[in-house]
C-alpha cells in the first residue's frame, strides 16, 4: 500500500467538483457585482478593464460588460493622446483573439473587435486580414468572421478582385465551403455589374460560372452549397420599383395603382386629374397600413363630364414612377398597363447563347440524375432550367419531375407543393396574358396556396376549383374586378381573404368545408354578390342553415343550398 496514490472514489470526486464550480461563481459572480457597481459609480478606469476581463475570459458573450469596457475606453480616450491609446488598443486586440479561441462565433467579440479598429489610431488592416485567414481555416463556415471580413476588406480598401480570387481558392479546395459560394454571389454583380439588370452580372461572367459550379456538382451531388450557388446564377434580377397598373373606375368613382414592388403610400403618391393635383387618401384593399402592391384611392366624381376626355395620372416620389390614362367621352372604366410585364418578370431574358447553355445544363443534370436518381437537388435544378428556359413548353415535364421529387424527398412536400402551385399560378397569368384577357384558368392544378395575385387586379373571372386550397388568402382583396370566383372542390372552411370585392357578383364554394355561416361573415363586404354556391358544405346540413344566410346576406339573391 506505501507509495500508491490515493484514488477518490466517485462520490468523493463529485463533492470536489462541486466545490470547484461554487468557488468559481462567487467569484464570477463578485466580479460581476464590482464591474457593474463601478459602471453605476461611474469609476471607468484601468481597473475595471482587468474585472470586466476576468468575466469575459470566461464568458464571452456577456454584452452589458463589452458596452462597459468601450465606455471605459472613450473615458481613457477623453484626456489621452493618440499615443497614449493606441498601446492599450493593441491589448485590447490581444485579449479579443483570446476570447475568439474561446468562442470563435462570439458575436460579442467579433463586434467589439470592429469598434476597436474603428477607434484605434492607425489600425493594422492587413493583420487583420491574416487573422481572418486563420480563423476560417478553423471553420470555413463561420459566417461571424465572414461579416468580419467584409468590415475589414471595406476599410483596407482591398480590391472585389482579390477577395474573388481568395473565395476561388477556398472553393477549390473545398466546393462544399457554401460561406465562399455566397460570398462569390455578392462580389460578382459589383465587379461586373450588368447595367441591364440591377444587382446582376453580366452574362458573360454568369455563363463562366455555370462550368465552374457544374465541377462542383459532379465531385460531390449531395453536397447543397454549390445547388445553392446555380440557383442564384439562374436567378432573376430585381426590377425597378415602377408603376405597373393605373385603373379607373367611374361608377364607384375608385381609382387603383399597383406597384412592382410593395410599397408604403403616404403623401407621395400624387393623383391627377386633367393635370390638376387632386386631394386624395390612399388606402390599402385591406385597409391595414403596411406596404402593399395595390393601393385605392375615391376621387370627386363631380369633376368629370360625360361628354368630355379626361387624363387621370399618377407620380410616385416626384417622378420616380409614373403612369397615366385617358377616360374617352361616354366609357365609364379605363385602365393601362404594362402589357408585355409579366413574360419579364416569370421568366429570364435569354440570349441565343444563354439559351444554348441552359440546354446543356440541363441535359448535364439529366444525365446526373440518371446516375443519382434520388438526388433531390439535381431535380429541383432540372426542374429550373426547363423553367428559366420555357415555363410552358416544359409544363408537363416539370410536374413529373415534382412527383418525382416529393418521392425522394417527403420531409419536404409541403414545400415543393407550394413551389409547384407558385409556378402554375405563374403558367396561369402568362397564358392570360399570352391570349389577352381577363380570365385565368388554374383548375384541376394541385395548387396548395395562391401566388402572385397583384399582377390579376384587373382580371373579372377567376377559376380555383378541383385543388388543395384550405383558405382563401387576404391578397385576394387585390383582385379589384373580380366578378365571378369559383373555387369548388377544395378544402376551404374560412373566407377572411374573401373581404371587399367591389364587383364581386358570383361566388362559387360547393364542396369544401365550411361549417357554419359566422364563416361566410366576410361577404357581407361584397356589395354586388348576387349569387352564391354552397352546395356539398357542412353548412347544408344546418336545418335554419338557409334563414340564417339570408339574414346575414339580404342582398344575394340566389342563394343555393
Amino acid at each position: 500500500m506505501h507509495g500508491r496514490i490515493k484514488v477518490k472514489t466517485t462520490l468523493e470526486q463529485q463533492e470536489a467538483k462541486r466545490k470547484e464550480r461554487e468557488k468559481k461563481l462567487q467569484l464570477y459572480v463578485s466580479a460581476t457585482q464590482a464591474a457593474l457597481n463601478k459602471r453605476e459609480t461611474g469609476q471607468l478606469d484601468k481597473e475595471a478593464l482587468e474585472i470586466t476581463a476576468q468575466i469575459l475570459a470566461l464568458n464571452p458573450d456577456f454584452a452589458s460588460l463589452w458596452n462597459l469596457r468601450r465606455e471605459v475606453f472613450l473615458a481613457l480616450g477623453a484626456d489621452r493622446s493618440d499615443e497614449e491609446m493606441r498601446p492599450l488598443y493593441v491589448t485590447e486586440l490581444s485579449f479579443l483573439e483570446s476570447c475568439l479561441r474561446v468562442n470563435p462565433k462570439s458575436y460579442g467579440t467579433w463586434y467589439h473587435r470592429c469598434w476597436v479598429m474603428e477607434h484605434m489610431p492607425e489600425p493594422d488592416w492587413a493583420r487583420e486580414l491574416a487573422l481572418c485567414n486563420r480563423f476560417l481555416e478553423i471553420d470555413e463556415r463561420n459566417f461571424h468572421c465572414w461579416d468580419y471580413r467584409r468590415f475589414v476588406t471595406q476599410s483596407f480598401h482591398v480590391p472585389h478582385t482579390d477577395e474573388l480570387e481568395f473565395t476561388s481558392s477556398l472553393i477549390t479546395k473545398n466546393f462544399s465551403n457554401y460561406s465562399s459560394w455566397h460570398y462569390r454571389s455578392k462580389l460578382l454583380p459589383q465587379i461586373h455589374p450588368d447595367p441591364q439588370r440591377l444587382g446582376r452580372a453580366t452574362e458573360k461572367v454568369l455563363l463562366s460560372e455555370l462550368e465552374l459550379v457544374q465541377n462542383a456538382f459532379f465531385t460531390d451531388p449531395n453536397d447543397q452549397s454549390a445547388w445553392f450557388y446555380h440557383r442564384w446564377l439562374l436567378g432573376r434580377a430585381d426590377l425597378p420599383l415602377s408603376i405597373r397598373c393605373i385603373s379607373v373606375d367611374v361608377p364607384v368613382s375608385c381609382i387603383s395603382v399597383s406597384f412592382s414592388q410593395p410599397v408604403l403610400v403616404e403623401s407621395d403618391l400624387i393623383l391627377f386629374i386633367d393635370k390638376k393635383p387632386i386631394m386624395v387618401t390612399w388606402k390599402t384593399p385591406d385597409g391595414k397600413e403596411k406596404p402593399s402592391f395595390l393601393w385605392v384611392c375615391e376621387f370627386p366624381r363631380e369633376r368629370l363630364s360625360d361628354y368630355c376626355q379626361h387624363n387621370f395620372k399618377v407620380v410616385w416620389k416626384d417622378g420616380e414612377a409614373q403612369k397615366e390614362c385617358i377616360l374617352y367621352p361616354g366609357k365609364q372604366r379605363t385602365w393601362f398597363r404594362d402589357s408585355a410585364s409579366e413574360d419579364k418578370i416569370f421568366s429570364l431574358e435569354l440570349s441565343e447563347g444563354k439559351s444554348n447553355v441552359l440546354q446543356q445544363e440541363l441535359q448535364s443534370c439529366k444525365e446526373l440524375q440518371e446516375l443519382e436518381p434520388e438526388n433531390k437537388w439535381c431535380l429541383l435544378t432540372i426542374i429550373l432550367l426547363m423553367r428559366a428556359l420555357d415555363p410552358l413548353l416544359y409544363e408537363n415535364e416539370s410536374l413529373r419531375y415534382f412527383d418525382t421529387l416529393k418521392i425522394v424527398d417527403p420531409m419536404r412536400c409541403g414545400y415543393y407543393d407550394d413551389l409547384r402551385s407558385k409556378f402554375q399560378m405563374e403558367n396561369g397569368i402568362l397564358k392570360m396574358e399570352y391570349a389577352d384577357a381577363n380570365v385565368i384558368l388554374v383548375s384541376d392544378k394541385d395548387l396548395t396556396r395562391l401566388y402572385h395575385l397583384d399582377h390579376l387586379v384587373l382580371a373579372s373571372h377567376m377559376c380555383l376549383s378541383n385543388n388543395k386550397l384550405r383558405t382563401l388568402t387576404s391578397d385576394l382583396s387585390m383582385l379589384r374586378y373580380i366578378e365571378v370566383l369559383e373555387v369548388d372542390n377544395n378544402q376551404i372552411s374560412r373566407l377572411e381573404g374573401v373581404w371587399n370585392l367591389p364587383k364581386l357578383e358570383e361566388l362559387s364554394l360547393q364542396y369544401n368545408n365550411i361549417e357554419n355561416v359566422l364563416n361566410l361573415q366576410p361577404l357581407c363586404s361584397c356589395p354586388r354578390l348576387s349569387v352564391l354556391r354552397l352546395q356539398g358544405n357542412p353548412i347544408c346540413e344546418i336545418a335554419d342553415a338557409q334563414d340564417q344566410l339570408r339574414a346575414l346576406l339580404p342582398h344575394v339573391a340566389l342563394i343555393e343550398m
